[in-house]
């Protein structure tokens, strides 16, 4: 959940000042600002309720060791409990820890269940990751790049940056110069530092005009983005710069 999605939830009638959305945006805020043992706190108060955001929350602070001690054990239990009231963050967390194999025994084919009931969920990252399984052949051990074209591109269409950066770049492998510029272009608006910072390197290798304008912009996204320190934020609230 972005701080945005808490701040809509604060404008519907009469929101509860003690109930798990307050104290998830408070949170927010703290996590934001770097204080990380008041932003569990809060997380794991709004958590209580039940709540399945509250729940993914408390599942990424002790992911991340935000203000606690890290524990992936603990992580997947919150993620679980989300999970199972159909939290998409939640499938796509824990389709990131099997797929990695973080903590518990790496588990490609369970991972991308848990990706498609993110994606079904409306969590644009989660169709990047399946195409990224699709091609790299995690599951069948034969790389199928036509249908990870089909999951990096539906990714790209809901405005994830990676996905249109993977589009770009299988573009580029069968040179199609114009497609892969218009796939690059297309990904800056939704992107992160992080994220133009990659974009910058990789185009500033391919000795061509269009390119290397594409990479003056991610360059002067990531400028500006570090000048104010106003970060995008991810799916629920991690600020990238992290």
């Amino acid at each position: 959940m972005t701080t945005k999605n808490l701040v809509g939830a604060l404008c519907s009638p009469s929101p509860d000042p003690d109930g798990p959305e307050v104290q998830l945006l408070i949170g927010q805020m703290y996590l934001n600002k770097g204080q990380f043992a008041q932003a569990f706190g809060m997380f794991a108060v709004a958590a209580q309720s039940g709540q399945a955001q509250a729940l993914t929350m408390l599942g990424r602070a002790y992911e991340q060791g935000w203000g606690v001690k890290r524990s992936v054990a603990q992580a997947v239990k919150y993620f679980m409990a989300a999970a199972e009231q159909g939290d998409g963050w939640a499938c796509f967390n824990l389709g990131d820890l099997y797929l990695s194999g973080d903590g518990l025994e790496e588990n490609p084919e369970l991972a991308f269940q848990y990706y498609v009931q993110a994606a079904c969920k409306g969590v644009s990252k989660a169709l990047n990751m399946l195409g990224t399984l699709c091609e790299n052949g995690m599951l069948t051990a034969q790389p199928d790049k036509a249908q990870a074209r089909l999951y990096f591109k539906a990714g790209a269409e809901a405005q994830d940056c990676w996905a249109a950066f993977n589009m770009g770049r299988l573009a580029l492998e069968e040179e199609d110069y114009v497609s892969a510029a218009q796939w690059f272009e297309r990904s800056l608006p939704h992107g992160f530092p992080d994220y133009w910072r990659t974009v910058e390197l990789f185009l500033r290798v391919i000795p061509m005009s269009v390119f290397q304008v594409i990479a003056d912009k991610a360059q002067k996204l990531l400028f500006a983005a570090t000048r104010s320190r106003q970060y995008p934020l991810d799916q629920i609230g991690l600020n990238t710069s992290l």
